[in-house]
């Protein structure tokens, strides 16, 4: 069994605020696409708070040569319909009303909520992500990443982001790059505080990995989009 820690959790999340003008980017795939500012700067350090107050476990794997993707980080996993559902009402819902996928719409996210922290030197090998069934119709069509930390942003004075927390030092390394057919870089896309990025997953799921974060902490945000 997986080395990380699984709880239905009553953690008191960060209170979410509609995100109305939210933009998509095409990384030239047109199922791999970001979307900046997704989370406040105050929004985004208030999940790395919540999550570290539950604290993290490691969680690694034996690589390739045992058939695995190479795996070094700390995670959480919760299983959260509540906090699912205020992601997904926050924007997202939104975002996906247009797109269909074999006759099926997006109806939500998985409830299986997960938070990843890569400290320096810790990385995620060349891998897919399965498509889970959920039952009932229900199968997780995209990966749903969003960076709790990294980029240069400017904060504002109404940011409280004087705080010293983990997130403070700048985060150098740790992109999220995406390999076609014959192993070429397709996308590489480096962390920023508050952005969202989506893939498609199961059979059309790109080869990716979580490069090495040389400097900082990476955290990150992770479910999927639920189709039916």
């Amino acid at each position: 069994m997986a080395d990380y820690k699984k709880s239905t959790t009553t953690q008191k999340w960060p209170v979410l605020k509609p995100k109305l003008n939210l933009q998509i980017t095409r990384l030239k795939e047109t199922d791999l696409f970001t979307v900046q500012n997704f989370l406040t700067s105050v929004e985004a350090k208030a999940f790395v708070k919540a999550a570290e107050s539950i604290g993290f476990q490691h969680q690694g794997s034996l690589g390739p040569t045992k058939g695995e993707a190479y795996r070094d980080n700390d995670r959480i996993s919760v299983n959260d319909p509540e906090l699912a559902d205020a992601i997904w009402q926050s924007g997202l819902s939104k975002l996906f009303s247009d797109i269909k996928i074999r006759g099926r719409v997006a109806v939500g996210l998985n409830p299986n909520i997960r938070f990843y922290r890569y400290k320096v030197g810790q990385r995620f090998g060349q891998h897919i992500d399965e498509s889970v069934n959920l039952g009932e119709g229900k199968r997780t069509i995209y990966t749903l990443l969003i960076y709790l930390s990294g980029g240069s942003k400017t904060k504002g004075k109404s940011d409280s982001s004087n705080l010293k927390d983990s997130t403070s030092e700048p985060l150098i390394g740790g992109e999220t790059v995406f390999y076609g057919s014959r192993n070429n870089v397709v996308a590489e896309v480096a962390p920023s505080e508050g952005m969202a990025l989506l893939h498609i997953h199961g059979d059309k799921c790109m080869l990716h990995e979580a490069r090495n974060v040389s400097k900082g902490i990476k955290y990150v945000f992770r479910s999927d989009v639920v189709f039916a």
